[in-house]
């Protein structure tokens, strides 16, 4: 019976040895799980942290040219509308000149030579200037007359 209990023996030591490398296997199995799962989880935040950054730099940048483009219309708008501004403004002076409308500056030169005048007057007369007297008054507009 000693022959038999040998092979038992030696079955028995192999399963044993079998279950302790099974065991062992899944404990350095969660062991490396749980490593390449912080390894994992490490890296996954670089790579997100790269991202944000490249993501605001990039924000940035597209700010930037978007800034300098719409100053760029702005001022390309502003120097045509100020075109446009300086265009009606000779058409309409022009329009003005060929109706007879003196322009502001014809006034005020009128208005200078009428101070001259006064004063060679007042000059050759000897009378003081009065001023506290009222500006002269223009003459009523003529209405048209309407044929009935």
């Amino acid at each position: 019976m000693a022959g038999k209990k040998k092979p038992i023996k030696d079955a028995v030591d192999s399963a044993q040895q079998l279950w302790s490398a099974g065991v062992g296997a899944i404990n350095k199995a969660q062991e490396e799980s749980n490593r390449v799962l912080e390894n994992l989880v490490k890296e996954g935040q670089e790579i997100q942290e790269r991202t944000v950054k490249f993501a605001d730099q990039k924000v940035v940048e597209v700010t930037g040219k978007v800034s300098k483009l719409a100053g760029t219309m702005s001022s390309k708008a502003t120097q045509h509308w100020d075109k446009l501004e300086q265009v009606f403004e000779e058409r309409v002076a022009r329009a003005l000149s060929r109706l007879g409308v003196p322009t502001n500056k014809d006034v005020q030169q009128l208005t200078e030579r009428i101070d001259q005048l006064s004063a060679t007057i007042q000059e050759l007369t000897g009378q003081k200037a009065d001023s506290k007297s009222a500006p002269a008054k223009r003459p009523a507009a003529r209405t048209k007359k309407t044929a009935e």
